[in-house]
């Protein structure tokens, strides 16, 4: 598949063809990351972090206000035994 590069004011621009965005995932405003090596360009999804929120949800698989706080006791492990350093 080839594409054109084409002027823009006074930078340049590339058009990805459709076909190439729906196999990536990638859509309009998506933040990329681009890297180039001798003669070739790389163009990949930038990594998002995700909020505290959406890790938890996906970790228990529901939603926020579902989820229990996990309240445990304190275990006694006994008097040291070693050179532990307190």
């Amino acid at each position: 598949m080839y594409a054109n590069i084409a002027r823009v004011g006074s930078g340049q621009r590339l058009q990805i063809p459709q076909v190439i965005l729906n196999r990536t995932g990638l859509r309009e405003n998506d933040r990329v990351e681009i890297s180039c090596q001798e003669d070739s360009i790389t163009i990949r999804k930038a990594f998002r972090h995700r909020t505290l929120e959406e890790r938890l949800t996906s970790f228990y698989g529901k939603p926020l206000e579902e989820i229990a706080p996990v309240l445990q006791e304190e275990y006694d492990w006994g008097k040291p035994t070693g050179d532990e350093a307190w």
